[in-house]
């Protein structure tokens, strides 16, 4: 009974609550409907606007694409119109064009009939012409007594004297119009370049002087039997002539480098006083060493005084080995430092590369630095010494071709030529043996004595001019012109001299009569 009072409770109180739970439930599942439902109603709503304004929108895009299609049709109308009124204007102008050529090649079938006429009638003429010349030539045959090739002969050489003369003139007055504006012009150019270089050269010979303390030092230099003369020459290839010049004794060499060895081994000896084979040999290895100095830092003066940089070092070397050679009595380091400086005037003058200049100018002779250890030229030994140390073309081209064994192929080149000439003719920068000038002088006369007409020639001014005489019965004044171009050039291509030589022809007549 207690168990079922207490069911009894529990029971119901589990009813209530389930039912109490199931209230609840419909209750929020209403509510959630209702919800819903207002939801669905919104969404539906959104979605009818949508639609509304997406007609709207589709409306005006139609009413705006319709404008753009009529626009753009009429826009294509208005074209094709223009275009159908141009090609009515062509079909017009060609039509007019046609009509045209209809008629100009009418009026050209007129013409070549008319011209055929007229070769047939030139064709009749020309016969009746041939033969009136015949019969024309025959009476002059008679008349004059000679044949035709004879009186060809005669009107060839008439036409050839009267030719030659005219020549003449011509040639007289445009060399003298040539002359007269080439002449300005370059000695503007050469006399601003000149002036602006100053050089100056000493003539060295094949001997160098060492002076003595007294004369008692000669014994010493000589040694027992000799022995220190004999050593000394030996070591350097130099001859030591000691003879009567009082306190002086005189090397002689042909290699500059070697004497320059011999002057500074024998100089130090002296001061030294100590002098003996082993201290000759000592002196002479040390004087070896110091002219090796001396020639790089004159070969690196040379390159840092013309502003030439950039040099092989062993080209460097090269160049100040050409301070102890000379040419014709000239310095051959001081003339390439000349025409370097030449080059670099003379370019910047008429507009080149001065740099490129001056470093061809100060290689072009640096052949020289070794024409007498090697075979062949200084210029092919330059050349080949330029190409193995990477020169450009140009400075390749400048050493091969300033003195015109090679043609110059560029401006640079024919500067450098230039240059070359003003460094080596100008007054006091070369020498010459008596032997070499009077065989250049001989060689001039004999040149000039070859031509026809030459009644006597004479070297003047040292070989620096001509002057010839000619045989007036024989020469006209015009042909003296000719003569003169003649003899020049013949002098171009047989002779070898420095800078340039004037030829002058003179022709006079004299009239003689005596009074009894």
């Amino acid at each position: 009974m207690e168990l079922l009072n207490i069911l009894i409770p529990v029971g119901v109180a589990v009813v209530v609550g389930t039912l109490a739970f199931y209230l609840g439930v419909m209750y929020r599942k209403n509510v959630a409907e209702a919800q819903f439902g207002s939801a669905e109603q919104k969404a539906r709503k959104i979605v009818d606007d949508a639609i509304k304004e997406g007609e709207a929108i589709k409306r005006e895009a139609r009413l705006d694409l319709k404008d753009e299609v009529f626009k753009i049709k009429n826009d294509l109308d208005k074209e094709v119109k223009e275009r159908r009124n141009e090609l009515t204007r062509l079909e017009r102008r060609i039509q007019q064009k046609e009509e045209a050529i209809d008629k100009k090649a009418e009026s050209f079938e007129k013409k070549e009939a008319q011209l055929a006429a007229k070769d047939e009638n030139l064709n009749i003429l020309r016969d009746e012409v041939e033969q009136l010349k015949q019969q024309h030539l025959s009476e002059l045959e008679k008349i004059s007594g000679l044949t035709t090739e004879q009186a060809k002969e005669y009107l060839l050489k008439s036409v050839k004297e009267e030719v030659q003369h005219e020549t003449a003139i011509i040639v007289k007055e445009l060399e003298a119009k040539a002359k007269e504006d080439a002449t300005k012009n370059a000695r503007k150019i050469l006399a601003t370049a000149v002036q602006k270089c100053a050089a100056d050269h000493v003539a060295e010979t094949t001997v160098s002087v060492v002076h003595l303390p007294n004369d008692e030092m000669k014994g010493r230099i000589i040694g027992r039997e000799g022995r220190n003369i004999r050593t000394l020459e030996t070591l350097t290839g130099i001859d030591l002539i000691i003879d009567d010049t009082p306190e002086a004794v005189i090397l002689s060499g042909f290699d500059p480098i070697r004497r320059e060895i011999a002057r500074i081994a024998l100089e130090k000896l002296i001061v030294d006083g100590r002098i003996h084979p082993a201290r000759i040999e000592e002196m002479v290895e040390k004087a070896k060493r110091e002219v090796e100095q001396i020639i790089l830092e004159e070969g690196e003066n040379a390159t840092f005084e013309t502003g030439v940089h950039g040099v092989h070092p062993e080209l460097v070397r090269l160049l100040g080995k050409m301070k102890f050679r000379t040419s014709y009595g000239q310095n051959v380091l001081k003339h390439a430092i000349e025409v370097s400086h030449l080059c670099g005037l003379l370019a910047g003058e008429i507009g080149l590369d001065i740099r490129l200049a001056k470093r061809a100018g100060l290689l072009h002779d640096i052949g020289k630095a070794v024409d007498h250890e090697m075979e062949g030229s200084h210029i092919s030994i330059g050349a080949d010494l330029c190409r193995k140390y990477k020169e450009s073309e140009v400075v390749i081209n400048a050493v091969e071709s300033h003195h015109g064994d090679v043609e110059p192929t560029n401006l640079i080149s024919v500067l450098v030529q230039a240059a070359d000439t003003i460094s080596a003719a100008r007054p006091g920068a070369r020498r010459e043996t008596l032997h070499t000038y009077i065989q250049r002088l001989q060689k001039l006369e004999e040149i000039a004595d070859e031509f026809k007409g030459v009644e006597k020639s004479f070297a003047i001014q040292a070989g620096r001019e001509i002057r010839i005489m000619v045989i007036p019965d024989q020469t006209t004044d015009l042909e003296t012109v000719l003569l003169a171009r003649e003899v020049a050039k013949k002098i171009e291509e047989e002779l070898e001299y420095p800078g340039q030589i004037k030829v002058n022809v003179i022709r006079e007549t004299r009239s003689i009569e005596y009074a009894k």
